[in-house]
């Protein structure tokens, strides 16, 4: 049958490739090196820390959000699901730690305005007429998304167990993604059968319709979880304020402009370094220093020093 296939397809990814997709960092700087790295121009990811329509207008264009939230297998969504939206690209969620770029990937795809760069305007074409499935598996296949994202995965000093299953009390995270297309809003949620319609809307006014979509499913976990992100794919400010200051008259608001322009500059610079930060394998300095303090016999100090540390803050916080 077709579900019997698609289930072999699925394990076969899974077992090809599926440990070989890191968990990568949510962090709007990561996300933004990662949507260069595969080419894509004119884009970056803003964090947003509140849904306030002012924060919205400062961030615009904006091409759509991603949310971030714990997962739990006993969330109870009837909402219906669409089999077939012309022109909007969904796919599903068949690979491993994967769900934050494919969050990404769901808006870029989406958004005409953007220059998706020759490997995702090759895959949009190739995938264009793909159901839902093919196209999470064909994700997996894209040599130049994969290297993109693993370039983030974090040095390990032990080689784990990728097939270890995920238990009840595991904290297991997902992303979903919120785009406007022709003229209704989508909730683009990879483990989900399919999009889902959340109501009609305009280029202008899709935020205020997504805004309390977002609330509704951050209220539902209000009494025990406060773990929640949100995240939105904008139109790289640089080029934005650049595109403003071409057109101001006002003196004061060119300065202004320019400064926020540095300002930008100077955040991409620091978004590099930390990126590089996060790539280094600092486990054999770690490792030989603990071999030098041991050698010089300060070790078994200063690991007593910090027990009477820890004890200490622990018996202020009690």
């Amino acid at each position: 049958s077709t579900q019997s296939t698609w289930e072999l397809f699925r394990l076969l990814v899974e077992m090809l490739n599926g440990s070989d997709w890191c968990t990568i960092e949510s962090d709007p700087g990561v996300f933004s090196e990662l949507i260069r790295d595969i080419g894509v121009k004119g884009a970056q990811v803003e964090e947003l820390y509140d849904l306030d329509p002012v924060g919205f207008e400062k961030l615009k264009p904006l091409y759509g959000l991603i949310f971030l939230f714990r997962w739990r297998a006993e969330d109870n969504d009837s909402r219906p699901t669409e089999a077939h939206v012309p022109g909007l690209f969904f796919a599903s969620q068949v690979i491993n730690n994967a769900c934050a770029t494919q969050a990404i990937l769901s808006i870029l795809l989406n958004c005409p305005h953007l220059d998706l760069g020759p490997v995702l305007t090759d895959f949009k074409e190739q995938t264009a007429n793909f159901d839902y499935e093919t196209r999470g598996l064909a994700i997996s296949n894209v040599e130049q998304i994969r290297t993109a994202h693993n370039s983030f995965a974090r040095p390990e000093p032990f080689v784990l167990d990728g097939s270890k299953k995920a238990g009840p009390d595991d904290d297991l995270f997902h992303f979903i993604s919120y785009v406007p297309h022709n003229g209704f809003l989508y909730e683009l949620d990879g483990l989900k059968p399919g999009p889902i319609k959340l109501g009609p809307c305009t280029e202008e006014n899709w935020l205020a319709v997504a805004t309390p979509e977002i609330q509704r499913r951050i209220a539902l976990y209000a009494a025990n979880e406060i773990r929640f992100n949100v995240m939105a794919v904008v139109k790289d400010r640089r080029l934005a304020l650049t595109e403003r200051l071409n057109v101001t008259t006002s003196l004061e608001e060119a300065q202004e402009i320019r400064q926020l322009i540095q300002n930008e500059d100077v955040r991409w610079s620091n978004w590099r370094v930390e990126n590089v930060r996060r790539r280094h394998n600092y486990v054999p300095f770690i490792i030989n220093m603990l071999r030098i303090l041991g050698q010089k016999g300060q070790l078994k100090g200063l690991i007593e020093k910090a027990r009477l540390k820890q004890a200490q803050s622990s018996s202020q916080a009690h």
